[in-house]
């Protein structure tokens, strides 16, 4: 007994320790936090104020070329008519279609740098935007971290006594909750919604395309805003797929799986197969989608970080057993590294589904070599209760 609380005394000390680098370090992200707000606010101002410099400036530029090709009319007909114009109107109407001409050129030139700018400035938001979400997640799962490490050593030991403690689950379907929730706003925010807004966008050109009865370009912008209607459909209905895929529930788990795979193939041009052995059995709802949240995040980690040319994904359905097998040919990398290269992102790489595997009371085994590839083979009961407890729980 001792020996156990010596070993709790010397495990609190290390959280202690821990807690308060933490904290400094959560000061530091939380500051850097704040700057980079700062930035995106001044470079959001300034963005602003640019677009609506470019807005004056094109309808400058539109009026001043309604101006231009009247003057030029106009020193047409002057120069013609030499009854009722002498040498000093026509003089005129010159000076008048030169400077027209030059303002013209000035302003168009103006609204080249002008849009240029804009743009610019658009890239560096979204490179900020991006930045500040880094740091609210990081700073986020750091107060997570803390808020649980800053409890009590009673819950300390209550882990050491087991691993499947109810409070460490709770935490990790929580910071998944969350993980998952930033994952649905950021393909929101950079697929249907910039989509939407540059639909509202072309519609305002195609007003003032009306407005000047350029009805030729308007009938073409008009055929282009309905194909980029189709491609937002699209990706709506992408976003909404990878929610809740409906042939889940509807057909089970082999057409939702199989219909992914060749999603995965068109959109990531890596050639991808996917094959079943044995009787299908339908599981309940959550384990289905358990499995094929595995066989999804297995696929994108492939694509993200393993570069191959290559993937397959096989189902085998044995007694009470159901065993899924990924396999690559991309870069691979020493399994014995594995905690050390995934460190600090536990929910997102091989870690994380090995956890959830484990919660399903399964097994995962991971086979790799560096510029060999890597097949994960897991090993999921359809027996148990437990693993459907942990789900529903």
């Amino acid at each position: 007994m001792a020996d156990y609380q010596d070993q709790a005394d010397a495990i609190d000390r290390v959280i202690k320790n821990a807690v308060g680098v933490m904290e400094n370090s959560k000061i530091q992200i939380l500051q850097i936090l704040e700057s980079a707000r700062d930035e995106l606010r001044t470079l959001n101002n300034e963005l602003q104020q640019v677009m609506k410099e470019t807005a004056e400036t094109v309808e400058k530029v539109d009026q001043l070329e309604i101006n231009y090709r009247r003057s030029r009319i106009g020193l047409t007909e002057v120069s013609l008519d030499f009854v009722r114009y002498n040498e000093e109107d026509i003089k005129q109407a010159y000076e008048k279609a030169t400077q027209l001409q030059l303002d013209l050129l000035i302003y168009r030139e103006k609204e080249m740098y002008l849009k240029a700018r804009r743009d610019e400035l658009q890239k560096r938001v979204r490179g900020v935007e991006k930045s500040v979400e880094r740091a609210e997640t990081v700073s986020a799962q750091m107060g997570v971290v803390l808020e649980y490490l800053s409890g009590e050593l009673g819950q300390v030991t209550r882990i050491l006594e087991s691993a499947k403690n109810r409070q460490m689950l709770g935490l990790k379907i929580i910071l998944a909750q969350e993980e998952e929730r930033k994952r649905i706003s950021r393909e929101i925010h950079d697929g249907p919604a910039q989509l939407l807004a540059n639909l509202v966008l072309r519609t305002e050109i195609v007003e003032r395309m009306l407005a000047k009865q350029e009805f030729k370009m308007v009938q073409d912008e008009i055929i282009d805003l309905k194909r980029q209607v189709r491609f937002s459909l699209e990706e709506m209905r992408k976003v909404i797929f990878n929610l809740r895929p409906m042939a889940l529930d509807d057909l089970g788990l082999i057409p939702a799986v199989r219909k992914y795979v060749h999603d995965f193939e068109e959109r990531t041009k890596i050639r991808a197969t996917f094959e079943t052995k044995g009787k299908e059995q339908r599981m309940t709802s959550p384990m289905e989608a358990a499995i094929f949240r595995l066989i999804q995040e297995a696929l994108t980690n492939a694509a993200k970080h393993a570069c191959p040319t290559f993937v397959g994904v096989d189902i085998t359905y044995q007694a009470q057993l159901v065993k899924i097998v990924v396999q690559d040919n991309g870069l691979g990398f020493r399994v014995d590294q594995l905690e050390q290269e995934t460190k600090g992102h536990t929910h997102f790489g091989l870690i994380g589904m090995r956890e959830r595997v484990e919660l399903l009371e399964g097994r995962m085994d991971i086979e790799s070599t560096e510029n060999m590839g890597t097949k994960i083979i897991i090993h999921i009961p359809t027996n148990t209760d437990k693993g459907k407890e942990n789900l529903d729980g």
